[in-house]
């Protein structure tokens, strides 16, 4: 008779290996070892969980001292161990010592690290060696990344291309504090995170980008930027094109805009950390956990095109209760761990856990605990230009139709000639509004945003850009361009050949002005010799003030083709994971 599965789980007397260890107990017949530097401690919590399973003969639970700076395999290979799961954070420091050593004993290696640069340097660190010895080791078999990612794999599996990816996270404030998890937040929290924002890499502030959000299930709650794994790997896994955020918040106000003013020390660098404030900020923080709700839950929302290449935006979430929301973290680890136990191991290698489990998979594992999970696709409204124009927008050239297509994110490139204001009053109006106050041939820019209430177009012609809303009228045929508190009600003209506004009324914030005080605008859509989309627009200041814009133009759309999400994870070492990371590359 073979023996059971076992399983060593470093850190299994800890807030999350304590629950893997019950999940691990409550649905499979596996043996568990139970390993921390603290042996009595670990004996003591195998007593508590040998303790129910007297009646059903000799517990199944052991306990061993493993120190994860230990350099030497003896430890670990006493065990017996067919898999180890790292559960003993925090990640943000930690060497791969435990993770070298299975993987030189040849056993299966997990952890549920959140940390960024443990998780993406993992694989170019331990890949090769993983692969010489035959054995899989992954990382992060977490909420992130392994949860997020399963979730977007499915949202967007038959998508041509993605232009927002959205993460967030908000638990309970009745969910445990440990203490490894109160140093991990505050090891980022004010310091520059690099991130994908509006097309570009940039650097925002750790809990910084702070917002009200509303999360289903769970109502609107704080929320601010989190460094995680997923900010590398998700715009680099689904080609993202616009922005991936990931967000996390602490479910009372107090605690998370606490948390915000406290990360101006940092961006002040009057501190270079708050990692030393972490025993004051753990007993702040236990001193709240009696107020608040033991509810928290996980949103992932895409936006972008679907098969068929119209807009859609879809999302997947989770609402945990009863205080089973810690569990999370752990179930993609213990998905992983059926598959080993089952002959399935993953391919050797050292990775991110990535594009292995389907949501599935995982959400099998929730099935036990208080946790609802809800999937949508979300009905796309047109854009305004569709909306105004009606079966009209159909008759308008393709080129034109592209750029007006409602979608949620697109970019046009080509080259423009703008002429400069004519007047001193016009250079002033100019640099009120935005407008390009210097002459030349250069290269143009285009930026179209979807909003809540229309798009946002922002031109950069050279280095000058200014930006408008374009919103419905409410009138058909009509659209609303807003510079600022200017409105200006455009009425449009739709051929199948061109696309003409035509001014019909202004006003400054809700105060309507008369037409004869009004520029005098003159802009038209059309086709170029080449079928490309061509601008022109002309626009005088009334009362003889002179030429404030004239500026003409070729668009055409940026490449936005992406490549289909593999089922086989690329491995960590890929050129596209590393550009983006480095700064090197674009993302393709």
């Amino acid at each position: 008779m073979t023996r059971p599965f076992r399983v060593l789980v470093v850190g299994g007397a800890g807030v999350f290996g304590s629950r893997l260890v019950d999940a691990i107990l409550a649905s499979t017949d596996w043996t568990v070892v139970v390993a921390g530097r603290d042996l009595e401690r670990a004996r003591a919590f195998a007593a508590t969980r040998n303790a129910p399973l007297v009646a059903r003969g000799p517990g199944r639970v052991f306990a061993a001292r493993i120190d994860t700076a230990d350099r030497t395999r003896t430890a670990l290979a006493g065990t017996n161990a067919d898999a180890v799961v790292d559960t003993a954070g925090p990640y943000q420091d930690a060497p791969y010592t435990l993770a070298y050593n299975c993987i030189a004993a040849r056993i299966p290696y997990l952890d549920l690290a959140d940390s960024r640069h443990f998780v993406v340097s993992f694989g170019p660190a331990l890949d090769r060696f993983a692969r010489a010895m035959a054995v899989p080791a992954l990382t992060g078999a977490s909420s992130t990344p392994a949860l997020s990612n399963a979730a977007l794999d499915a949202l967007t599996r038959s998508w041509t291309r993605i232009d927002t990816v959205t993460v967030a996270i908000s638990p309970g404030n009745g969910a445990p504090r440990g203490h490894a998890v109160v140093r991990a937040i505050l090891s980022y929290v004010g310091c520059p995170l690099r991130l994908l924002l509006d097309g570009h890499r940039t650097g925002r502030p750790g809990w910084g980008m702070t917002r009200r959000m509303h999360l289903p299930g769970l109502g609107p709650r704080w929320l601010s930027l989190c460094d995680t794994p997923d900010l590398d790997i998700i715009p680099a896994r689904f080609a993202v094109r616009r922005t991936a955020l990931f967000l996390a918040g602490l479910e009372l106000p107090v605690l998370h805009l606490g948390l915000v003013a406290a990360s101006l020390l940092v961006r002040t660098r009057l501190l270079q950390s708050l990692v030393a404030t972490a025993p004051a900020a753990r007993a702040a923080a236990l001193l709240l956990q009696p107020f608040g709700t033991d509810r928290g839950g996980m949103l992932v929302q895409a936006e972008g095109r679907d098969a068929h290449g119209g807009p859609v935006r879809a999302q997947w979430s989770l609402v945990a209760q009863g205080g089973d929301g810690p569990i999370i973290p752990t179930l993609p680890a213990l998905a992983v761990l059926r598959r080993i136990a089952a002959g399935n191991a993953p391919q050797s290698g050292a990775r991110p856990c990535v594009g292995l489990l389907t949501i599935d998979e995982i959400e099998a594992e929730m099935r036990p605990y208080r946790i609802a999970v809800t999937r949508s696709v979300e009905a796309v409204a047109p854009g305004p230009f569709q909306h105004a124009l009606g079966a009209r927008f159909d008759a308008l050239p393709p080129a034109l139709r592209t750029v007006h297509d409602g979608g949620f994110w697109s970019v046009f490139t080509g080259t423009a000639v703008v002429v400069a204001p004519a007047t001193r009053t016009a250079r002033l109006v100019a640099r009120l509004t935005g407008l390009p106050r210097r002459a030349g041939a250069v290269a143009a820019r285009v930026t179209v945003a979807r909003t809540l209430t229309g798009e946002t177009w922002t031109r950069t012609f050279g280095n000058h850009s200014f930006t408008s809303h374009m919103a419905a009228s409410g009138r058909p045929g009509e659209v609303v361009e807003s510079f600022g508190p200017l409105h200006f009600r455009l009425a449009l003209d739709a051929t199948p050949h061109a696309l003409g506004y035509t001014l019909m009324g202004w006003r400054i914030g809700p105060l309507h002005l008369p037409r004869r005080l009004a520029p005098t605008a003159v802009a038209a859509e059309s086709l170029d010799d080449l079928g490309r989309f061509r601008f022109d627009v002309s626009v005088r200041l009334p009362l003889g003030l002179g030429q404030l814009a004239l500026y003409t133009g070729v668009l055409e759309p940026e490449r936005l083709s992406r490549p289909p999400v593999p089922t086989v994870p690329r491995p960590s070492r890929s050129r596209n994971l590393e550009a983006f990371i480095s700064g090197t590359g674009p993302i393709r």
